[in-house]
């Protein structure tokens, strides 16, 4: 064996030494941050009535979270980098538990909008800082894959959390004098806060400070770091990248920015009706809506990561985001043609999230790719809440035309314009700055053998 392809063997160790560490409990964070942000739909199928709120008046609440995510995004992630990932991401945990508690007690649209609004303001910077925390130990080579183990947890927090939503609703009507859908909030923000304290013990800020890997394993994630801070450099033909001016400057930002926001409005529409589309085509059964909002997460999450791992084997990204865009505005579309069957609707559902929630992590991983220190995190940050905004347009524009038309099949509609939108938008950023293989004018042996083997 020659001595290159051991030094692959040995990274490819190294990086599953620190996937092994890092990607499981982050996973398991992200998972109930995720449960609390979209629990609503679940809760919606009795807070509605019980609260007598309209369609619109949901939608505006399920999506203004997005509002406050929006406004304290940025600023959250560059004060993670002054207070630490650590410290920062367990303040955030533990102030979005509390908050995401405090909705079991509203009784108003205003007193909905107003929690939200905070919930979105306490969880902004949670998962950008994530992806942020990421670039600062895995190169930018590595990251489709890397990103897509990390995001599986957004269909697995359907596909356990949508069956327990619906067997709390089932279970706890009435129990201590509370509504199921108060009981709903309460049981599921308390693992939030108790991972909270696990965070400050458990994570370490960066490679220098963590104490399970040998000072030989530190230098060589390092060097790959650094190499990769130089290669983005070249790629942007000697512009600096560091600076947060950089990040400002960088059209291209604001260009992946506008297509995360085309392709969430399509994301977060479906995400947050789903229940209530389930339960419109003729389920009742609160339980057996929960089973059945999990199903198109199943596809999706298988999907998401092959598109993630066959991103990183080709070394491309356009192309793994724009097909898998297409393909969610099909399965959006002929979901919408099939709303008075359940069978249908949902077999066209699970094509529809088999298509979107592939392209997340290979497009995610684009802003760490363009930028690093500074301007990657904020960077990051931008691109997110800019994308995010469509949290509040999607399911406000599903609510509003349910309540008009009192059908939801025209904002599906909608919501697959907007992600074929995707598709064209993306190959407007030259493949030189975003496909590792264009990047680099010859490519590391050691990455060759990577491809090959597909290890992380």
């Amino acid at each position: 064996m020659n001595t290159r392809t051991l030094d692959s063997e040995n990274k490819n160790a190294v990086y599953r030494k620190v996937t092994r560490r890092l990607i499981p409990f982050l996973i398991l964070c992200y998972f109930f941050a995720y449960l609390d942000r979209v629990n609503v739909g679940f809760a919606k199928l009795h807070m509605q009535d019980a609260l007598n709120l309209s369609d619109t008046v949901y939608g505006i609440g399920a999506g203004i979270f997005f509002i406050g995510y929006f406004i304290f995004e940025v600023p959250s992630n560059l004060l993670m980098q002054r207070f630490g990932p650590r410290f920062w991401i367990a303040r955030i945990m533990a102030s979005w538990a509390v908050l995401s508690a405090l909705t079991m007690f509203v009784t108003t649209p205003t007193q909905f909008y107003v929690v939200r609004f905070l919930l979105g303001v306490a969880e902004a910077g949670f998962f950008p800082g994530i992806v942020y925390y990421l670039t600062l130990w895995f190169p930018s080579w590595r990251s489709a894959r890397t990103l897509g183990l990390f995001i599986l947890v957004t269909p697995l927090s359907t596909i356990i959390g949508s069956p327990l939503s619906g067997l709390i609703l089932k279970m706890f009507e009435g129990v201590g004098h509370l509504h199921n859908w108060q009981w709903l909030f309460l049981v599921e923000a308390i693992p939030s806060f108790l991972l909270a304290f696990v965070v400050l013990r458990y994570l370490d800020n960066d490679v220098k400070s963590a104490k399970w890997l040998s000072n030989d394993e530190k230098a060589l994630i390092e060097q790959d770091l650094q190499k990769d801070q130089l290669d983005k450099v070249a790629a942007n033909a000697g512009m600096p990248q560091h600076s947060l001016s950089a990040m400002f400057r960088n059209r291209f930002v604001w260009l992946l920015a506008l297509i995360f926001f085309s392709f969430n409005i399509g994301y977060y529409g479906i995400n947050f009706w789903l229940p209530s589309i389930i339960k419109s085509s003729g389920v009742q059964d609160d339980f057996a809506i929960g089973l059945l909002a999990a199903v198109p997460y199943i596809f999706g999450a298988a999907c998401m990561l092959w598109n993630s791992r066959h991103s990183d084997l080709k070394q491309e990204r356009r192309w793994h985001i724009a097909i898998p865009a297409i393909v969610g505005a099909i399965g959006l579309t002929l979901s919408a043609l099939n709303e008075g069957s359940t069978f249908w609707m949902m077999a066209w559902i699970c094509v529809a999230m088999s298509g979107t929630l592939s392209l997340i992590p290979t497009y995610i991983s684009l802003p760490g790719t363009l930028l690093s220190g500074t301007a990657a995190a904020a960077g990051i940050a931008l691109v997110n809440s800019i994308g995010n905004l469509a949290g509040f347009f999607g399911p406000t524009v599903l609510g509003w035309l349910k309540d008009t038309t009192g059908s939801t099949s025209s904002g599906l509609y909608i919501l697959a314009g907007f992600l074929v939108l995707c598709a064209p938008l993306i190959f407007l950023i030259p493949a030189r700055l975003i496909n590792p293989r264009d990047r680099q004018a010859s490519k590391p042996i050691e990455n060759n053998v990577l491809t090959k083997r597909g290890h992380i």
